[in-house]
């Protein structure tokens, strides 16, 4: 098996090879530019050639050639003071941008790339975190009801459940136990932060930390400080909301992998776009670029991308414009974008910044140091879009969110001449649920639903909340027929669930429509013909699905 870093490596020194060929021709085409300059002065051609500069200055370096990105950059500087002026150049500026084309010209005819050690970035989107697939928990806590209770709800969702009420039996356990989750109270009757320092000690034992979460009456950053310091990787505050504790829970042992980090790379030098494609791609994200910024507007749709990589200097549209356009773009507000440019003036940095962007990265750029800053950023965004658009219980989308995404999805359909489905759901007699099993079993009725829906439908497909016991599938490249088929399984599968309420078990069935766009095109209407077909189904008897007919 090839080493990562060995190819990674080998496609970097082709890149460099391939750049290093093209040099005397780009030098050419920057002395033609400066001679139709000198003998027709125009603004927009001035601008031309700084571009060409700029890219040169920035791309030197990156594939090895740091003396071609010096003298760029000097020649860029003498460009800038130029267009400042807006006056054709002095006899004196001619001289000095002449000067800095034969230096270039005598840069390149000697310059080899230096070839430096690159390391593989560390895979972003890699499944294998330390408790994947784990379903044994810990609880630990000396209130033996509290942690009774916790167990029972956990279990309905799963989980192998061991209670501890104290500390030492629990010491002796996990030693044994090497694949655990461990769900911690901090106060003990020996020590206000007793569970806290035996999960250090535990975790100065093991050459693996235990993936642990704390839960504690109190609520100060002292507290807080000493369960990270002690490795936590959440802390919940009594009493504890059973959803969000189980929604971190499945976070942590869930055995899907994570979704790659999508990146937009938008950049007029082929060579930078080949470079920075293949350092991302490398870190194990889905790339797509654009050479071309005029031409963004389809691939920003269909790739959906979770973070904008883009130069500042570009052909007919520069980076800021183009960041002012996107703004404006009901559904990508919130992108992240970020420059990637060799600008070095700090004011204009600033100024990309503050018109849309989101941060600055000066090329060159360290492959490492490039795969860090864009993972974090899509980190970081990624969760805080979560907690915007993800129903609290289910962790589904919400009500808005999925309508959002269903407009999204009937145009992409349309664009696409592709087949679509829209289903509403609806767990029948749900107040009788609440009503004889009490809202803490109601809760896990719909979140039983939801995890059903997401295993048995396809990574393809969109699943939201759409309220109270009311859901929403988008079925994407599916028609009306082929989407009933689908549900009426899931139908199946979960009339056969048994849920439990104090000792008791029962069972629980679902009513659904489904519309498409052969007879329904576009999202109102088929919102609209899915929710009729729903009504049909629960005036029929409920426990079955409907198809819309047009």
């Amino acid at each position: 098996m090839t080493d990562p870093a060995t190819g990674l490596q080998e496609k970097l020194r082709l890149l460099a090879e391939s750049y290093a060929a093209k040099l005397p021709d780009k030098i050419d085409q920057i002395d033609q530019m400066w001679r139709q300059l000198q003998a027709e002065w125009n603004e927009e051609g001035l601008q031309a050639l700084h571009r060409t500069v700029h890219s040169l200055a920035g791309s030197g370096k990156t594939f090895g050639f740091a003396e071609i990105s010096v003298v760029a950059h000097d020649l860029e500087g003498i460009l800038k003071g130029i267009m400042k002026l807006k006056t054709p150049a002095s006899e004196q500026q001619c001289a000095q941008v002449q000067k800095k084309i034969e230096d270039l010209r005598q840069a390149a005819s000697h310059a080899s790339p230096v070839q430096r050690a690159v390391s593989a970035p560390a895979k972003t989107t890699a499944t294998a975190a330390v408790s994947r697939g784990l379903k044994q928990v810990f609880v630990v806590d000396d209130d033996h009801e509290v942690a009774q209770e916790l167990a029972l709800q956990l279990r309905h969702f799963g989980y192998e459940v061991r209670v501890f009420n104290r500390l030492d039996n629990f010491r002796l356990a996990v030693k044994q136990t090497p694949d655990v989750i461990v769900l911690m109270d901090i106060d003990f009757p020996e020590d206000r932060l007793a569970g806290v320092k035996a999960m250090k000690e535990v975790q100065q034992e093991r050459v693996a930390p235990v993936p642990v979460i704390f839960i504690s009456a109190y609520d100060d950053l002292a507290s807080r400080l000493g369960a990270v310091r002690a490795g936590s990787r959440a802390y919940f505050t009594k009493p504890v909301n059973p959803g969000e504790l189980i929604d971190e829970l499945d976070a942590l042992t869930s055995s899907q992998p994570q979704q790659p980090f999508r990146v937009l790379i938008v950049d007029d030098s082929a060579a930078m776009l080949a470079y920075h494609s293949a350092v991302l791609e490398q870190a194990g994200m889905l790339v797509s670029s654009v050479s071309d910024p005029m031409k963004i507007m389809g691939t920003l749709l269909e790739f959906d991308p979770d973070l904008i990589l883009m130069d500042i200097y570009m052909p007919e549209c520069d980076g800021i414009e183009l960041a002012k356009v996107i703004r404006q773009l009901g559904g990508f507000v919130g992108i992240p974008i970020v420059y990637l440019s060799a600008e070095k003036d700090f004011d204009k940095q600033l100024d990309a910044i503050s018109f849309g962007g989101d941060d600055f990265l000066v090329k060159p750029i360290e492959p490492q140091h490039l795969v860090s800053a864009v993972a974090s950023r899509i980190e970081r965004t990624r969760l805080l879009r979560s907690y915007m658009v993800r129903d609290s219980l289910t962790g589904l989308l919400n009500h808005t969110s999925i309508k959002d995404q269903l407009s999204r999805e009937v145009a992409r359909a349309h664009r696409l001449k592709t087949p679509l489905a829209f289903a509403m759901l609806d767990i029948d007699f749900f107040k009788k649920v609440n009503d004889s099993y009490g809202h803490s079993a109601g809760d896990r009725v719909i979140k039983s639903l939801s995890r059903l829906l997401k295993q048995r439908l396809r990574e393809t497909d969109i699943v939201g909340r759409y309220g109270g016991e009311e859901f929403a599938v988008i079925l994407t490249g599916t028609d009306g027929p082929a989407a009933v088929k689908v549900l009426d399984s899931i139908r199946e599968a979960f009339s056969r669930l048994l849920h439990l309420s104090e000792d008791k078990e029962f069972s629980v069935n679902l009513s659904c429509g489904v519309a498409d766009i052969a007879h329904f095109g576009d999202e109102i209407t088929i919102g609209d013909a899915a929710d009729k077909a729903l009504y049909q189904a629960k005036q029929a008897g409920r426990n079955q699905v409907v198809l819309a007919q047009p």
